[in-house]
């Protein structure tokens, strides 16, 4: 558990929280705990209870979901019948009710969310009713002449059992096809079932720079492989980062998680029983045309992989599930290629990407730590909970909560981030799961932080650039003693820096202050940062006087964002600055730790994990995020703490920082998790993660010790990426003789 610093008060002195439990305030929560106590008691779960606060469509699928082993009482409402199909599909597979081939395959008409589903189940559903079933289902399937998704997810599935659902002469005519992603997975399943890829394998003969990877991997498996070089004794670890740029902060997807891997792969890779880190990243078609290669070395012991994905653009929250399989084909292919192997892999976000990581560890025998984080459990009833709403961002937000609790089931370790109380009991509360056979001591709740701050080279000629357009606003402004509101983040929705520009404005702060934003793409931005700029634009539009007041920056990096907040809480700048987070949520706030590191006075949201260091009135200010009227109540506040109260606040929030958020006790912390994980031998007793068995039954081969080096490029790596001699599709894991 991350400790609390010199003058900071202890999790009781700290700004009390509603009253009640979370299962009393909050429907959905409370519909999760009934489901999960039911579970482990096994017997049926008492009624979802509906209520004003939880109406609408958001009840109806909780009431399908949630009341276990009873079907949902027959009313009408918003919810179809794929709706309700796949509440029930989702229950049982939380149970370990493992459906059949048949149900698998019917499933999938309820759309990309039920694909998912059949996704996560299929490999105990192939163990559990075996390979003659299945194969007969996809062939149904296949036979009755599905569009091109359907029929390139049903190639993907049996490629996981290396099935052979149709003759060889039609999978090579689908191979050979117009559509590239039935293209692709009929050239992977016919490898994976011991067959070559066909020699014209594209309508035109042309391809690529994608599918020339693709094939060169898959005709050459044996030559493509990572290789080695000579390392220290440990354990080699993976984490992946599948959206945004590791060392572009602030573009695009790009935010404060590609800056923490960054430094703490370097980090990890210096610490004891650590014998390196490999950080995937993924590369879309544009990116691979400009540089093919595939492995790269960062720092010493630090490697950086790039996941080939079949995409025009880097993969956003929304294109996941449309690369599932094939972000599991890749990262196996390429994680198991590594020598020596993969002994941990740690994913940190619900969503499909995770899970296809969670599955390539499965195949490769790597073990899996996962981050759980209440997102978006805490905010359900919130934002969904009123007869209205959005019925796709219901839906959406549904379909993490499963991906979440799918994670949970497959890691080999959760950790949390630690909440108010210094602890996992938030987490607890929207994971009930994780409250029984594992026990509490399972989830840590490591440190998080940052790396120590270095100017880098030419920083006296960088501050002069940095801060220049901030003078020159500033005289432009004409505003008397002004302050200058800053804030950094990747122009997002859920960063709501439309909302702080509305806040700003109506609040009357544009009249005292200069406000700074930083962050953006400075070439051509993609949707949530064009509904981001519209929204600034239109508060803009309302308040001329207020457009001499903005500055907005495209993205620096995090050495030059590090160097500006210095340079302005510098007393000898002879600037009035404060740093104002306005997310909606944030489940850590890695930006928010870095300002107060600076010196500046910080503002961040009450809602998520900055509560757990920012103490309001302390070392900071707490704000409510929520709406334009409450965060324009805390830019109030924020503008009118005079200088020696704001000095104090600074003082105590970076001596916060600097005690107790390095990201060197981050990394060891996670060592710790990382070496026993991997080095602990399956627990037999009730609760335990399953137990992975290979198609035919029989045990997967135990994990060998032994020294670990780092891994390193082949002479092919340059070329064309690394790759893997294994066609095996590994273990599949064992149904638990206990639910989730």
């Amino acid at each position: 558990m991350n400790r609390p610093g010199p003058d900071v008060p202890t999790p009781a002195e700290r700004r009390p929280s509603a009253p009640g439990r979370p299962e009393e305030r909050d429907p959905f929560v409370a519909a999760r705990q009934r489901y999960w106590h039911a579970v482990r008691a096994g017997r049926h779960a008492p009624p979802v209870r509906r209520s004003p606060a939880a109406g609408g469509l958001l009840a109806e699928l909780v009431e399908a979901e949630y009341a276990l082993f009873d079907p949902p009482r027959a009313r009408p409402g918003s919810a179809s019948v794929h709706d309700v199909a796949l509440a029930r599909l989702r229950s049982g597979i939380r149970t370990g009710d493992v459906p059949s081939p048949e149900t698998c395959v019917r499933s999938i008409a309820g759309g990309a969310h039920a694909r998912s589903a059949v996704a996560a189940v299929w490999p105990d559903s192939l163990r559990r009713h075996g390979v003659h079933r299945a194969t007969a289902a996809l062939r149904g399937g296949l036979s009755r002449g599905r569009d091109p998704e359907t029929t390139s997810f049903l190639l993907d599935l049996a490629a996981v059992g290396r099935l052979l659902p149709l003759p060889v002469e039609d999978l090579a005519r689908f191979a050979r096809g117009p559509h590239r992603r039935v293209r692709h997975a009929a050239w992977r399943l016919l490898v994976s079932a011991g067959h070559e890829v066909p020699e014209r394998a594209s309508a035109t003969g042309e391809h690529d720079a994608y599918e020339r990877l693709l094939l060169d991997a898959l005709r050459h498996p044996g030559a493509a492989g990572a290789g080695t070089t000579g390392g220290r004794p440990g354990v080699l670890v993976a984490q992946a980062m599948l959206m945004g740029s590791l060392d572009r902060p602030g573009e695009g997807l790009s935010g404060g998680l590609g800056v923490l891997l960054g430094a703490l792969g370097d980090s990890l890779a210096r610490t004891d029983g650590i014998a390196g880190v490999v950080t995937a990243v993924t590369a879309c078609r544009p990116e691979l045309e400009a540089d093919p290669v595939l492995l790269r070395r960062r720092s010493p012991g630090h490697w950086i992989l790039r996941l080939p994905v079949d995409s025009d653009r880097p993969p956003g929250p929304e294109d996941t599930g449309d690369h599932r399989e094939e972000t599991a084909w890749w990262a196996a292919r390429l994680l198991g290629s590594l020598r020596p192997r993969v002994d941990v892999l740690h994913v940190r976000y619900s969503d499909d990407g995770s899970l296809a990581l969670a599955e390539a560890a499965r195949r490769i025998g790597a073990r899996l730590v996962f981050t759980a984080t209440p997102d978006p459990h805490r905010q359900m009833t919130e934002r969904h909970g009123a007869p209205g709403a959005d019925p796709a961002a219901v839906r959406h937000d549904l379909h993490r909560v499963f991906l979440g609790d799918c994670l949970a089931a497959r890691a080999d370790r959760v950790v949390g981030i630690a909440g108010r109380d210094g602890g996992a009991a938030e987490l607890l509360s929207h994971f009930p799961q994780l409250a029984g056979g594992r026990g509490t001591a399972g989830i840590g709740t490591p440190p998080e932080g940052i790396a120590p701050y270095r100017p880098g080279p030419g920083a006296d000629v960088r501050r002069r650039r940095l801060v220049e357009p901030i003078s020159a606003a500033l005289e432009d402004a004409r505003v008397p003693a002004p302050t200058v509101l800053l804030s950094v983040g990747r122009l997002h929705p859920v960063k709501q820096q439309d909302v702080l520009v509305r806040a700003w404005i109506e609040s009357g702060c544009h009249e005292e202050s200069l406000l700074v934003l930083v962050g953006g793409s400075p070439g051509t931005p993609g949707p949530a940062e064009d509904r981001v700029r519209t929204g600034v634009e239109e508060a803009l539009a309302s308040c001329p006087d207020a457009r001499n007041r903005i500055l907005m920056l495209p993205a620096l990096s995090n050495s030059d964002v590090r160097l500006l907040e210095r340079t302005l809480a510098d007393p000898a700048s002879g600037i009035r600055a404060r740093y104002v987070c306005p997310s909606a949520k944030e489940e850590f706030g890695l930006a928010v730790l870095e300002a107060m590191d600076a010196g500046m006075l910080v503002a961040g949201p009450l809602r998520g994990g900055v509560p757990h260091y920012l103490v309001d009135g302390h070392n900071g200010l707490l704000i409510d995020t929520s709406s334009v009227r409450s965060l324009g109540a805390g830019l109030t506040r924020l503008v009118g703490t005079d200088d020696r109260r704001a000095a104090e606040l600074a003082r105590r929030a970076r001596l916060l920082v600097r005690s107790s958020y390095s990201v060197g006790a981050m990394a060891r912390a996670l060592g710790d998790h990382y070496r026993d994980t991997a080095d602990r031998e399956e627990d037999a007793c009730e609760g335990a993660p399953p137990i992975p068995v290979s198609l035919s039954g029989t045990a997967a081969p135990p994990r060998r010790g032994g020294t670990r080096e780092t891994p390193g490029p082949s002479p092919r790596s340059s070329t064309s990426g690394p790759g893997t001699g294994r066609r095996s599709t590994g273990p599949v894991h064992r149904p638990s003789s206990t639910a989730w």
